[in-house]
């Protein structure tokens, strides 16, 4: 592990504390090292064509929005590929929150939540991203039951 020093102004360290505070760190180096791979993996996320990622979309809607819901959970059939669970809770009479967890193509993951978020009466939508690699691959278990069955492992990539 390498020692490095920053130098920043009063203000911003007095806002780094107050962040560490309140996420419960113990020391600045992990804080830091904590925001600097997430600044890191959000950028490879971007920036890189074909790149893989797991993600969830969480979004807020009014579901009395004319055929909103149905709308909603179509688009998620349709693209059963990269939705892989939604939690749903209902916020109030009218309010409900969504989850998304979504797997797939950086650039298929963003146009489609950016499509959700689009929808006319859905607001405070956002999506997160983290990077990684998909692999679908076939091999034994403790319990040796699925040997024989190919499916999907989602490694983050560091």
């Amino acid at each position: 592990m390498q020692r490095i020093t920053v130098t920043v102004d009063d203000e911003l360290l007095q806002q780094f504390d107050a962040f560490m505070q309140q996420r419960g760190y113990e020391n600045r180096s992990e804080a830091f090292r904590d925001l600097l791979r997430d600044r890191i993996e959000r950028e490879r996320a971007v920036g890189e064509a074909g790149a893989f990622c797991v993600g969830c979309l969480t979004y807020v809607y009014d579901h009395e929005e004319r055929e909103l819901p149905r709308r909603l959970v179509h688009a998620q059939h349709v693209h059963h590929d990269l939705s892989v669970a939604t939690v749903h809770m209902h916020l109030d009479h009218d309010n409900c929150m969504e989850a998304m967890l979504l797997r797939g193509r950086v650039e298929d993951v963003r146009t489609f939540a950016n499509a959700l978020i689009a929808q006319r009466g859905v607001r405070h939508g956002h999506l997160w991203m983290v990077p990684a690699d998909l692999i679908v691959d076939r091999h034994a278990h403790q319990d040796g039951q699925s040997a024989d069955l190919p499916h999907v492992h989602s490694r983050p990539l560091t």
